[in-house]
């Protein structure tokens, strides 16, 4: 069973053994997150000069609206304040400065009915995080730029938390997809044929789970967690913001979820910031991800 819980007292530690365990936490607004939020708002209405960014689909040629979202969203990712805004949110959350590592920002879109499903406005199927590479103490923190619906948030497929899904997991490595895959999203237009973890059976779509947040209210869940994109429908592109975190103490560890199907090499370990002072994680906590999860897969 996922619990969901609201606007939770609990403590960082308290809440990190929970997400492991397959809950999902939301919170309301807070004015960091408000904060984030607008500055997101401010780089897309300045990229779309004047056209309502949601709506725009709806006047621009697919690959003029490709062509727009690869310079935009490098942009985001990269500016210095997106990692101050990050680390204010974090803080208010009450992450530790010493002890939480955080990755890039993604400014992530969702076209509606289907018009920019590949490449840098990838639709994604159902999957773990932890199929590509990911640690299993890898929280998702997710949070809408502007308002959402339940026809174009994404979805949860929480009767899989311990259920093992057959999928492609074992011919992906982190490090390979960086070097070849990761810098060309904005060239698959139409189709995408980049090699990525997917199931090898079907995964089924209900019942599934989606929350309809505020914008700038947060959801964390553990990137072991099944999610998918649903099929937006809703006539309008879905802007948000996600980003992972993992706490230092629990990686050096082991800790984390438990590794119900994840079979990839490589790790995104060296992509993380500590909070206090944006190093890197320890050598050898890196070092012991690189060549597969540390967890075995529960046979």
């Amino acid at each position: 069973m996922t619990a969901i819980y609201f606007d939770s007292p609990l403590d960082d530690e308290a809440r990190r053994q929970r997400l492991y365990a397959g809950d999902v936490f939301v919170y309301s607004p807070t004015a960091a997150s408000l904060e984030f939020c607008e500055f997101a708002r401010e780089l897309i209405r300045s990229a779309f000069a004047g056209r309502d960014p949601e709506h725009a689909q709806h006047e621009m040629p697919v690959a003029e609206f490709a062509a727009l979202l690869a310079e935009l969203k490098p942009r985001f990712i990269h500016h210095p304040e997106s990692k101050r805004l990050i680390a204010a949110m974090l803080l208010a959350h009450g992450c530790s400065a010493e002890d939480t590592y955080f990755d890039v920002p993604r400014l992530r879109t969702s076209t509606s009915n289907g018009y920019l499903t590949t490449g840098i406005a990838y639709a994604f199927h159902p999957h773990r995080d932890t199929w590509y590479s990911a640690p299993l103490c890898q929280l998702n923190w997710w949070m809408p730029v502007f308002a959402v619906a339940p026809d174009n948030v994404m979805a949860f497929h929480p009767q899989y938390w311990g259920q093992r899904v057959a999928n492609t997991s074992t011919a992906y490595d982190y490090q390979r997809w960086n070097a070849t895959s990761r810098f060309n999203a904005a060239q698959h237009v139409g189709q995408d044929t980049r090699e990525q973890p997917k199931p090898l059976e079907v995964v089924a779509a209900d019942p599934d789970l989606r929350i309809v947040a505020p914008v700038g209210g947060v959801m964390i869940f553990s990137g072991a967690q099944l999610h998918s994109s649903i099929p937006n429908t809703s006539g309008r592109t879905r802007f948000s913001i996600d980003f992972r975190t993992v706490h230092g103490g629990d990686a050096a560890a082991l800790a984390g979820a438990p590794n119900i199907d994840s079979y990839c090499t490589g790790t995104s370990m060296p992509d993380y910031l500590r909070i206090a002072d944006l190093s890197s994680l320890p050598q050898a906590v890196i070092d012991a991800y690189m060549p597969r999860h540390p967890q075995p897969v529960r046979e």
